[in-house]
């Protein structure tokens, strides 16, 4: 279970940094596309993205960080709360004795 945490924990610092990246630099995100694009397609380089799709690369950017940080504070939030319950387990087991 430890293992899958952590899975998780690493894919929403993924998930955050891409998005920053995409929103601040737009055409990083752009360029990839064309490198992709052109493996299987000619002239692939000779295509040029219009404003509208940089705002709209901005927009995804900016909704990835909303998910990876609201994935990262819930993971902490989750991590407190088990934290919590097991030193109140562990208050509880020592006040019976």
């Amino acid at each position: 279970m430890k293992g899958c945490e952590k899975g998780r924990l690493f894919g929403s610092a993924m998930i955050l940094v891409q998005g920053v990246v995409t929103a601040l630099f737009p055409r990083a995100s752009v360029r990839l596309s064309k490198k992709m694009i052109g493996k299987n397609f000619d002239n692939a380089s000779e295509l040029e993205a219009k404003p509208a799709y940089l705002r709209q690369l901005r927009a995804i950017g900016v909704g990835m960080i909303a998910a990876g940080g609201t994935g990262l504070l819930l993971e902490d939030s989750e991590e407190l709360e088990t934290e919590l319950s097991e030193l109140g387990g562990a208050e509880g087991s020592e006040a019976d004795e």
